[in-house]
């Protein structure tokens, strides 16, 4: 029968995402009455097309600095209405995870942040797992990843503090018990381990203290810099981080903080070998080139000793792990390939034993197997308008945003779910997803904070979706059959990464917006090129996704300010 992990605290679809969460995007011009000429890869400068930003990142600085935790839920409350009032981020759906694993295999666990712990599994009559997560990889660098397939790599090969257990719980990792904490809450006290390196050398306080301030070093161009925001800087701009001792830190926060916990077990936290990273980057232009090949030194329960970039990568048991003795497998084989169809084929050959990609069409066959799970996840399924776009080219901020408003009200969510998905997704009527917690003992998303009726979006918003058109400075022809034809074409080229799932989902975006005579055409980019495309602003319109870092709405409000690495509509630039 079939194992559900959890059911529907959010949702996901049966395909991979960027980001831890994580999300980019890419640029195409697209030609319309107002727009620039049709074929154009220049992206605009910030103008009057784009929403003034300075009040959300001056609402997103007040959040953080806040110790009124009731009044900061109202504020967060009002970011994500600022947010979604631009329409450049059109929620489609909450994330549920799903993943296939062999009946031999015991003891993986995933956490809602989207995250694959493989460090307690075992498989009986053998001592490795055949793994696909994802294709090849963007970053390993603790410091430099922002997508999931990277943090489920990055979490089974280094370790930070503090961790996740099977619970969902944040546990000592490094450390040796949960913070010490002062009477006002901003000075933070981690006794350590003493751990090694996979190298045989002591890891210490101090290798923490590097790394963090290696990850907000502006050389460094970490996109979650902003993580460590919390942490009271220095006036020369390092972090109030001390190692009191070899084994021993303070930390000092600008202010109380709910979740910090949590961040001292995300990714970003984790500690980096100094001597390495330094070396592969002497002249400070290549800050990940440190870990581009395999044989790099880390300190989790697995080191990647073997890499053939496109194909596969091979993590070894490290006996310098300090939990070692309860890691039982002696490799992980991990296969990179994007190719869903030739995953599950793999997979139903025996050939892998874990897989977190299932095609479309196979769905409805293996949804009874004792094999197949779903699992809890806290994100959302969305897509992104790059708001600097030559699309937008001679509109104003309103006009804009009413053009994309048109495009969210004509987007079929429940069907996307229905014949997409097919795991009980829950169409998307905001951004924040369900079951997020507030940071005040309450849950953030509640009966009122819907921004449209998600299961009615799609064709029977034709008319008011013209409207908006109209509003914009588009006419139509009407054709007398409930469809339109705008009398300047509208082009609006769609970027994503190679997946059937993903794939569909564009398909049926596409024909939505034919209703309106909307050209939406599909391209389909390499992994790696598409997250750096959305990154850069190299794009008109976007599939995008996030799953949450940790659970507390600031982290999905954050990563939309104009200096965030995340930050893929382009706000405030």
């Amino acid at each position: 029968m079939k194992k559900i992990v959890a059911l529907l605290l959010a949702s996901c679809m049966v395909f991979g995402l960027a980001a831890c969460g994580g999300s980019k995007g890419s640029d195409n011009a697209a030609s319309t009455d107002t727009a620039a000429d049709a074929g154009s890869t220049e992206t605009a400068s910030t103008g009057s097309q784009a929403p003034d930003w300075s009040e959300y990142d001056a609402l997103i600085d007040e959040i953080r600095t806040t110790t009124d935790f009731a009044n900061r839920v109202e504020l967060m409350h009002q970011a994500e209405d600022m947010l979604m009032s631009t329409y450049a981020v059109i929620p489609i759906y909450y994330y549920n995870d799903i993943y296939m694993q062999k009946d031999n295999v015991k003891g993986v666990y995933c956490t809602v942040f989207g995250n694959k712990y493989f460090h307690k599994a075992t498989k009986e009559g053998s001592d490795t797992l055949y793994i696909n997560l994802a294709s090849e990889p963007d970053f390993l660098d603790p410091a430099l990843n922002s997508s999931v397939d990277g943090a489920c790599l990055i979490v089974n090969s280094f370790e930070g503090l503090y961790s996740y257990d099977e619970k969902g719980d944040v546990v000592p990792a490094i450390a040796e018990g949960m913070p010490e904490v002062s009477e006002d809450g901003t000075v933070y006290t981690v006794k350590m381990k003493q751990t090694k390196w996979s190298n045989g050398e002591a890891l210490t306080a101090n290798d923490f203290v590097y790394s963090w301030n290696r990850a907000v070093a502006e050389e460094t161009a970490a996109d979650y810099a902003y993580m460590f925001d919390i942490i009271k800087h220095n006036d020369d701009g390092t972090l109030a981080v001390e190692a009191t001792d070899d084994y021993t830190m303070t930390i000092t926060l600008t202010n109380p903080c709910p979740y910090f916990n949590s961040l001292l077990a995300f990714p970003t936290y984790y500690p980096v070998y100094q001597a390495e990273v330094e070396a592969a980057n002497a002249d400070g232009t290549t800050p990940g080139a440190w870990c581009q090949e395999a044989g790099f030194v880390s300190n989790g329960a697995f080191t990647l000793t073997s890499w053939s970039h496109d194909e596969n990568m091979v993590y070894t048991k490290n006996d310098n792990y300090w939990d070692a003795a309860n890691v039982s497998l002696k490799e992980l084989n991990f296969m990179l390939s994007a190719d869903d169809t030739a995953i599950f084929a793999a997979y139903n050959n025996g050939d892998l034993d874990f897989i977190d990609t299932v095609p479309t069409d196979e769905i409805g066959s293996v949804m009874n197997n004792s094999d197949f799970y779903i699992q809890d996840n806290l994100g959302t399924y969305y897509l992104a308008f790059n708001v600097n776009s030559d699309l937008f080219s001679g509109m104003t901020a309103e006009q804009a945003a009413k053009f994309r408003q048109a495009i969210s009200l004509m987007i079929d969510r429940q069907y996307i779910v229905e014949t997409v998905g097919q795991t009980g997704q829950i169409p998307a009527d905001s951004y924040i997803p369900a079951g997020m917690a507030d940071g005040n003992g309450g849950i953030f998303k509640t009966a009122d904070t819907s921004y449209y009726d998600a299961t009615t979006t799609g064709a029977g918003n034709v008319e008011e979706a013209k409207a908006l058109l109209e509003e914009a400075g588009f006419t139509f022809t009407d054709n007398g059959d409930g469809t339109y034809t705008p009398d300047t074409p509208i082009s609006l080229p769609y970027i994503l990464n190679e997946n059937t799932g993903h794939q569909m989902v564009a398909e049926s975006i596409q024909s939505d917006l034919s209703l309106l005579g909307i050209e939406m055409t599909i391209e389909v980019e390499d992994w790696n090129v598409f997250l750096e495309d959305r990154k850069n602003g190299n794009y008109t319109f976007a599939r995008e996704g996030w799953l949450a870092d940790f659970d507390d709405p600031i982290n999905m409000l954050e990563m939309f300010t104009t200096d965030s690495g995340n930050n893929d509509p382009q706000f405030g630039r």
